[in-house]
């Protein structure tokens, strides 16, 4: 952990603007900004909610990572090229210059909404692991985590973020690895028959064709159409997500990033639900507390070298998730909302502001039922539809009020409180929440222009 902030202290002293705090000065290798987004998206939820969904289920959520990569796709072919010719440090921009300064505000403030309570759970995440592992609270673990990452990222700026981001995200998936091969290792039956009881249990189980269209967000169809919609979304309109890719050189690079992010996550869900799965073996099926599957594996069986390892890549996998999250909110806040000229100490001085709110944020969070990674992407689908939405209706010719802009994102949100009171399943909220966006919009517009 002390090296992640003496490499930010160092890189820091390299930041001579916002520009370099925010983008890398545009000078990130693609590979590298990769492995950040998929570190960035996933880190301790994948960690501790994957394998648990597979120990209570199956392998059924790893088709939402087909879904992924498709999306990306989209990002990378349909969004990407204006945001790379349009020169812009933040995504909301184009909204600005497309449909007015107010409207590109509350774009930023959705995202802003948005990240504080996603990335609130993603802090909750690391916190159930720490006090699983170590005995700390809940409390006392959020706290610690967040000074220390509030050093490096007010420090270094995204460049350091972006290589910490990369370095993580292989130290968890080798904590994925390591724990299949010590089950494999120290068990009593050979991996053939292991394998085989698996299968047989149906925890080895991809595709799901039955159930529920309306209401099973893991049968193939909601998982697919769910996974191009979220990340078409997330990676296309979520700006910490796209910061990562304005950070490369030039369009070329950021579409490789994009897509190849969507393989690698196909990867390290494949890598976690089998860790899941062989956990389920290792303890005979024998239930435990929701999301304490891995960490009650490590801190009962792992050897102290190893356990220790493991704690290091959670750690950090944390800390660089939640810089990832400040930088972005710093800089939506001074370019979207305040809409100012920023100095490299303003761009620190919001950064602390947001790492405050995170650290309260996560401290107020509580557990519910639902699985910790559901609950994050549950509340990204609320608000993602909309801003998905407006960016669509930029690529529009016609022009648009903004009181037509708004009744269209204002309905997007509350038909998605109204699928949720139904019990749709939350792998359609993103695709109904844009199309209701989009077609109201365009009422409102032809409505207005009537009453004019």
């Amino acid at each position: 952990m002390s090296g992640f902030v003496i490499f930010g202290l160092y890189q820091g002293s390299k930041n001579t603007s916002p520009k370099d705090y925010f983008l890398g000065n545009k000078s990130l290798p693609w590979v590298v900004a990769m492995f950040s987004i998929v570190a960035t998206e996933t880190s301790v939820l994948t960690f501790i909610s994957v394998p648990g969904l597979a120990y209570r289920g199956d392998w059924t959520f790893l088709q939402l990572s087909f879904g992924y990569i498709i999306g990306r796709c989209f990002v990378s072919f349909f969004l990407l090229p204006k945001y790379f010719s349009s020169g812009v440090t933040s995504i909301y921009q184009i909204i600005g210059n497309r449909f007015g300064a107010n409207i590109q505000k509350v774009s930023s403030l959705i995202f802003l909404i948005t990240r504080v309570l996603a990335d609130g759970i993603r802090f909750l995440a690391t916190a159930v692991i720490v006090q699983v592992i170590t005995g700390w609270t809940l409390t006392d673990s959020v706290i610690l985590i967040g000074a220390i990452t509030l050093v490096y990222v007010v420090s270094g700026g995204l460049k350091t973020i972006v290589w910490i981001d990369s370095i993580q995200f292989f130290l968890y998936l080798l904590g994925g690895c390591i724990t299949i091969i010590f089950i494999i290792n120290n068990a009593e039956d050979s991996f053939s028959n292991i394998w085989s009881g698996l299968v047989t249990s149906n925890k080895t189980q991809i595709f799901n064709f039955s159930g529920s269209l309306y209401r099973d967000p893991y049968i193939f169809i909601n998982a697919l159409i769910g996974g191009i919609f979220l990340s078409f979304s997330s990676h296309g309109v979520d700006y910490m997500m796209v910061q990562r890719v304005l950070s490369v050189k030039n369009l070329k690079s950021g579409q490789k990033a994009m897509i190849g992010s969507g393989i690698f996550v196909l990867i390290q869900f494949g890598i976690f639900l089998f860790a899941g799965a062989m956990i389920y073996y290792f303890f005979n099926g024998v239930q435990i507390n929701k999301d304490r599957e891995f960490s009650t594996f490590i801190v009962e069986y792992l050897p102290v070298g190893l356990k220790g390892f493991l704690l290091a890549g959670i750690l950090s996998a944390a800390m660089s998730t939640l810089s990832s999250s400040i930088n972005a909110l710093a800089s939506s806040t001074l370019i979207d909302l305040l809409r100012v000229e920023s100095s490299l100490l303003m761009s620190r001085l919001i950064s602390v502001f947001w790492a405050f709110v995170l650290i309260v944020i996560a401290l107020v969070f509580d557990e519910s039922d639902s699985a910790i990674v559901i609950i994050g992407l549950q509340i990204a689908s609320f608000t993602y539809g909309g801003l998905l939405g407006l960016f669509l209706l930029s690529k529009m010719e016609k022009e648009f009020k903004s009181a037509s802009l708004m009744i269209g994102l204002i309905s997007s949100f509350l038909i998605v409180f109204y699928l949720k009171h139904l019990g749709i399943a939350w792998t359609w909220f993103i695709m109904i929440s844009v199309i209701v966006n989009f077609i109201l919009t365009n009422l409102a517009e032809k409505f207005l222009k009537i009453l004019r």
